[in-house]
């Protein structure tokens, strides 16, 4: 083994990565357990080195050394060598080129060969055999960088959480097919900047767009093999590192770019970042970066046959957050993209895997006080899918506070009672007080539930009102994948139908389920196009589809359909805006307003009266009114009166006392009414239809009716998931 083209200098050790410092690179990785580390510098992806240099320190197990007049655009990788005892749970060989997992751009694409296997495919050994073929030729390059770029006066928008409304989205599928931006342009970070994007966006009403995965991933050998793609993008390579093909001009000054004009139009930018695991896969695995690096440091192994990798996350391989090492990579990585990119916040794709120990999830976790302790970090928005496939694998509830997590109960339980399913009238009015039996606890508060009904893994919001059976034979996988249980209805066919009454009451549920979405206390999170119409013709899992069956369907809005759903959605959102009552800051819990006699939150039947724990188990019961209140500055009280009707039938509902002056603010059945007075002392509700009231009480108002409100003396007005006031 020998230096070829110049000689590394020593160096103190720094920040781990490649870092210019204007004269020359310092370099440094970690391995632990390996014997030697060299740098390998390229003059372009796919050919073989130009220099071979081994780095000279190792402090702490982390390799080190300073190469002078290298410039940004250097291409480089690591080799590492050590013992290749996979029994033992070691996997070095040298002649696999290695990706820096710090690299913070990378240049060329993976080409799938055997050689990129640090064993020999085939052999009667498996995975205890070597494989002496160099993989350099087949794997991309690290990129050294500049990172300087002018924010001028960017400022981050720090919506508040009960202000925030979340807008997921594929960055690619996003604005592959709008064909009023520039083709170049379009399904990258480019089109996202662009002032059209912007605008719809602003206009529609979202305070925050949250991407899938936006940072180097591969697309796996067997989809290549199938003709598809890892579209979804969950499956990385480096987590500093841009996707290139997200970035129309190669530079990374682009994300900045589109954050940059996103901040100024009050929107934040929220990644979707996946720690739980890499995309080597299991020990059958290719050798790729931290494999070669440091196996048995980085991924977690089983103790009795470190041989085999733990599989909690289902994709082969699981990163063993007990290691300060692998701490520090995600930590290092977070800080990188608010500190170099301005985002605002991240979700944590299967998070349940980061807040293990040896023992189990914690949610005193070693990352977990890490994340929330950091200065940098601990100001942005922190997201965690709960659940991953391990022991205990789910934990809705159970991380700590600063830590808002994805409500799959809102999900299903929303899609129950819209469906019409019995006994989810308690279950309705949990969700729609933040899921409090399920969060509350800790000081924790309504946000820390992120709400929602569709997300990018399952059906589509027109197609969870269309499909009873997922179709996903495009995926070559016989109907395996994705989940049978969608808890969806066809209302009247399976499928696609031209029948005008089947259609209309499709939008009318999805009004309705939008309404309850934005409506509920929390954080809500919309699916980019749910809010006009894109369907992925009943495919609940379109993770390999990089093609228009997950792209967004534009023209959709050409319609009258798809516009009217989207000025509705856009309606909903302003209403939300406008009305404190519907986003509340902090549980409710039925206490008494300013000493006026009224609870600020009430739970009725179509009556009028108040709920009592019969009714709450009353399971053929498809019928909730809920009412908010506060208190104003003049001594009045603010009032909403939510009513929902999850029935096959239309009812009346009896306005509650005290009588109010309200306003009919919107109505799912009938959705280009515009607002108006509500003179009756009841109100007509349309089969699965919510109405949305507001109204006030003057002070003298709510002096005369201190009291009409008592509860009553049938027992605590209580549902079965513990909402009460």
């Amino acid at each position: 083994m020998t230096d070829r083209g110049g000689t590394l200098q020593r160096d103190v050790p720094g920040a781990l990565g490649a870092h210019w410092d204007g004269r020359g690179c310092h370099f440094a990785v970690y391995s632990q357990h390996a014997e030697a580390v060299e740098l390998c510098l390229f003059d372009a992806p796919h050919r073989h080195e130009s220099a071979r240099l081994r780095l000279p320190d190792c402090t702490d197990g982390v390799w080190h050394g300073y190469l002078p007049g290298v410039r940004p655009g250097q291409l480089y990788g690591y080799r590492v060598h050590g013992p290749y005892r996979p029994e033992d749970g070691h996997r070095f060989n040298a002649n696999k080129l290695l990706l820096d997992p710090y690299a913070r751009q990378i240049a060329g694409e993976l080409r799938w060969h055997d050689a990129l296997y640090g064993y020999r495919i085939g052999s009667r050994r498996a995975d205890l055999s070597f494989d002496r073929r160099d993989s350099a030729v087949h794997v991309p390059k690290a990129v050294i960088t500049d990172d300087y770029f002018d924010w001028g006066d960017d400022r981050p928008p720090r919506v508040p959480w009960s202000d925030t409304v979340i807008y997921e989205m594929h960055l690619r599928g996003f604005t592959r097919l709008r064909e009023d931006l520039p083709g170049h342009d379009r399904g990258t970070f480019g089109a996202l900047g662009h002032p059209r994007t912007i605008d719809y966006l602003r206009r529609l009403g979202i305070t925050a767009v949250e991407l899938l995965p936006i940072q180097a991933y591969l697309h796996d050998r067997e989809l290549i093999e199938r003709g598809l793609a890892n579209y979804w993008g969950y499956n990385t390579l480096a987590w500093f590192a841009p996707h290139p093909a997200y970035l129309s001009d190669g530079t990374l000054g682009q994300i900045k770019w589109a954050v940059r004009e996103l901040h100024a139009a009050g929107i934040e930018v929220i990644l979707d970042i996946v720690f739980n695991h890499s995309c080597e896969g299991s020990e059958l695995g290719p050798t790729l970066s931290l494999r070669g690096l440091d196996n048995a440091s980085y991924y977690r192994l089983h103790a009795d046959d470190p041989r085999h990798t733990v599989n909690d996350t289902g994709c082969g391989n699981t990163l063993d957050f007990t290691h300060p090492r692998t701490i520090q990579l995600a930590m290092d990585a977070l800080r990188y993209w608010v500190s170099e990119f301005h985002v605002d916040g991240f979700r944590f794709d299967l998070g349940v895997t980061m807040g293990r120990e040896a023992y189990g999830f914690d949610p005193g976790a070693g990352f977990f006080d890490a994340l929330l302790q950091d200065p940098l970090l601990a100001r942005t928005k922190l997201i965690s899918e709960p659940w991953d496939i391990g022991p205990g694998g789910y934990q809705l509830g159970n991380h700590p506070p600063g830590i808002a997590e994805w409500n799959g109960r809102y999900r299903d339980d929303l899609r129950g009672y819209w469906r019409g399913d019995d006994g989810m009238r308690g279950a309705l009015a949990a969700r729609l007080q933040g899921s409090a039996d399920i969060f509350e606890h800790r000081r924790r508060l309504p946000y820390a539930s992120v709400n929602f009904v569709t997300a990018h893994d399952g059906f589509t919001l027109a197609d969870l009102v269309a499909y009873e059976h997922k179709r996903n034979e495009a995926n070559g996988e016989d109907g395996r994948d994705g989940t049978d249980d969608n808890i969806s209805c066809g209302w009247g066919q399976d499928g696609p139908t031209d029948d005008a009454a089947i259609l209309d009451l499709r939008d009318r549920v999805r009004r309705s389920q939008l309404a309850t979405l934005l409506f509920a206390l929390g954080t809500p999170m919309l699916l980019a196009g749910d809010e006009f119409g894109q369907t992925q013709n009943g495919n609940n899992n379109v993770y390999c589809q990089d093609n228009e069956t997950a792209w967004l369907q534009w023209r959709l809005l050409d319609a009258p359909r798809g516009a009217g759903m989207r000025d509705f959605v856009a309606r909903l959102l302003s209403l939300r805006r406008e009305h404190a009552l519907l986003r509340c800051r902090d549980f409710l819990h039925g206490r008494d307003i300013g000493n006026s006699g009224l609870p600020d939150l009430s739970w009725f039947d179509e009556n009028g009266k108040r709920l009592t724990s019969a009714d709450w188990r009353n399971d053929i019961a498809h019928l909730l009114a809920v009412r908010r209140g506060a208190a104003r500055s003049d001594g009045g009280v603010d009032l909403v009166l939510l009513l929902f009707n999850g029935d096959r039938a239309a009812h009346r509902f009896c306005l509650p006392q005290p009588a109010a002056a309200y306003r009919c603010l919107i109505d799912t059945a009938d959705p280009d009414a515009g607002e108006r007075a509500v003179e009756d002392p009841s109100c007509e509700v349309a089969a699965h239809s919510v109405v949305l009231l507001a109204g006030q009480l003057e002070a003298r108002q709510r002096d005369d009716a201190a009291g009409a409100d008592a509860p009553t003396d049938e027992g605590p007005n209580e549902s079965a998931d513990g909402v009460h006031d």
